[in-house]
């Protein structure tokens, strides 16, 4: 057996950067659930990693049999590096975080996504890239929560329906692409079981939450204006607007059958999620 051949057996420490992130952290949840050893490293976690900064990885890839990777939105031309690195150390396994539609997107998305998919694909080890939808907790973690809770959710979307999945759902599935060792080299594209647009789906929040909540559609020129007046970047602004764009083309619209592949069970359906985030108070 070579120094990088990965088993689903293996007492190494699966090494799961971004930690304390939306996928991140539920990775960890999931793999220490199953009684797999593992490395949970960020910048602020329990093994401090953080991508401007080589000198932090060497002890994070220290021993690890897999990585799940997230890369970053910015400074992503590390990543190659990265993963040649992470390979020299006796890694045998990466699983990488993208989103569905990821070829389609230009220069403003996505790119730290699209350089990861290259990165494991050519590392010379076990790979899977794990595309995913838009996630749940988009709108009750971070992203959207506060226009929700301040009753208005504005985006440039329209009437095209998004197969939302669940953060948990990821995070099963990854882990399982981390720890079965036959599973072939590819991608696996995940979504929720149904599409809603984004006007039904705060309609089945607002339902849930017992509170008023709209959708107003926004063109993109107008959107892009909102985000600059809220203090985003350009950058930033033209990012969000790009992701947009995507779902608007449609690449995004289909449910997959990815969760049932991998996990045999049907994903989380949205509004067993919003009912979820509801009682948690989420929007209260």
């Amino acid at each position: 057996m070579s120094d990088n051949a990965f088993s689903s057996t293996d007492p190494r420490p699966v090494l799961v950067l971004g930690a304390t992130g939306k996928t991140g952290r539920r990775v960890v949840r999931e793999l220490r659930a199953a009684g797999v050893p593992v490395r949970a490293a960020s910048r602020s976690g329990e093994v401090r990693f953080d991508w401007t900064e080589p000198a932090t990885w060497s002890g994070a890839l220290n021993g690890a049999s897999a990585v799940y990777l997230v890369a970053p939105d910015e400074g992503y031309e590390v990543v190659p590096e990265f993963t040649a690195r992470a390979v020299r150390a006796g890694v045998g396994r990466f699983v990488a975080l993208s989103g569905r539609g990821i070829e389609h997107v230009g220069p403003d998305f996505g790119q730290g996504m699209a350089t990861a998919e290259e990165a494991v694909r050519e590392s010379g080890v076990q790979w899977a890239v794990l595309r995913a939808n838009n996630f749940n907790q988009n709108f009750d973690e971070d992203l959207w929560r506060e226009p929700l809770r301040n009753g208005r959710l504005a985006l440039p979307i329209g009437k095209v329906p998004e197969p939302f999945i669940d953060a948990d759902d990821v995070a099963a599935v990854a882990a399982a692409l981390l720890t079965r060792a036959a599973h072939t080299d590819g991608v696996t594209e995940v979504s929720g079981p149904r599409g809603l647009t984004f006007d039904e789906a705060v309609a089945t929040m607002a339902r849930a939450a017992g509170r008023e909540m709209a959708y107003v559609e926004l063109s993109p020129q107008e959107y892009h204006a909102e985000l600059l007046a809220a203090g985003l970047p350009e950058s930033a602004a033209r990012m969000l607007g790009a992701l947009f764009a995507l779902h608007r083309a449609g690449h995004t619209v289909a449910p997959t059958d990815g969760v049932r592949q991998v996990l045999g069970r049907e994903p989380v359906d949205f509004a067993a999620y919003a009912k979820r985030a509801a009682a948690a108070g989420a929007w209260a």
